[in-house]
């Protein structure tokens, strides 16, 4: 079963996000910031990382930066999930190594269309 970090201070993003990725066939672990992303990733680096941007401690972008530093951490797939939506946005985002890029508020009908893209399912 494919393991899958979801990142964001909201819980009921996290929960939302959980069901929807474990109907997937994903193991999910939860983050609440990015800090707390990159201890989980040092211990067990997951296959997906599904990351919020504007968060306390670590933001998304700070945190995927030191993902992709990591050793091992240039293999799990990055999807954004974010209410950060302009293009400059994006494109940092993708610049700093993110696969793919989900705008909130999303449905399982996105995070599944978006998960298969990128080939995680």
């Amino acid at each position: 079963m494919k393991q899958c970090l979801v990142v964001d201070d909201s819980s009921v993003i996290r929960k939302v996000a959980r069901r929807i990725l474990e109907d997937l066939n994903f193991e999910i672990t939860e983050a609440e910031d990015g800090q707390q992303a990159l201890d989980e990733c040092r211990k067990n680096m997951p296959d997906a990382i599904l990351l919020d941007w504007n968060m306390p401690v670590m933001d998304g972008l700070e945190f995927l930066t030191s993902l992709r530093g990591e050793d091992g951490g240039e293999n799990p797939i990055v999807v954004f999930c974010t209410t950060e939506n302009d293009v400059a946005h994006i494109a940092r985002a993708i610049r700093a190594g993110a696969n793919e890029y989900i705008m909130k508020p999303f449905d399982r009908e996105i995070v599944e269309a978006k998960f298969q893209e990128v080939g995680l399912i």
